[in-house]
């Protein structure tokens, strides 16, 4: 038994940060979406951290992401809620955590996410957004009523 499984010695698993994001009590195992879907490619400015499939009381198991000298501004936020309904976000300023809020999923959806059917009129050259509302079955689109229920990651702009 390893002194983790006994309890001894847990502690951070990543250094604390000065100034930046922690998004916390992501689903486990969709931590890199999440970095996928706020565009960080590796070739961005941010130091960038992230603990997959770590133990959580709540949750089981969660994943968390660590961005330096980055806060998320509200359209980020909305796309985190999409693939991860119960993460949290974290401002910190000089070590401290300076604002934490949940994540909401808004009813509606616009400019967030592409809709799959190439037949929709917010695939062609119209000068309009995708919109889609958020339904218990998943995200169905306001113009051909298409309805992505899962796999959204792949869809979100």
């Amino acid at each position: 038994m390893t002194q983790t499984e006994t309890g001894e010695n847990e502690g951070l698993l990543v250094r604390r940060i000065r100034n930046g994001t922690v998004i916390d009590h992501i689903e486990g195992g969709e931590a890199l979406n999440v970095v996928k879907i706020l565009g960080i490619t590796g070739t961005t400015q941010e130091a960038l951290s992230i603990a997959t499939n770590v133990p959580s009381r709540d949750m089981g198991r969660k994943d968390i992401v660590k961005l330096t000298n980055r806060e998320l501004s509200k359209e980020e936020v909305d796309r985190i809620a999409l693939i991860s309904p119960h993460a949290s976000i974290n401002i910190i300023r000089n070590f401290k955590v300076c604002e934490k809020k949940g994540v909401e999923i808004p009813s509606l959806i616009e400019g967030l996410v592409r809709c799959p059917n190439p037949g929709c009129i917010s695939n062609t050259n119209e000068p309009i957004q995708s919109k889609f509302r958020v339904l218990p079955k998943g995200l169905h689109c306001y113009y051909c009523d298409w309805v992505i229920s899962k796999d959204l990651t792949s869809y979100i702009l």
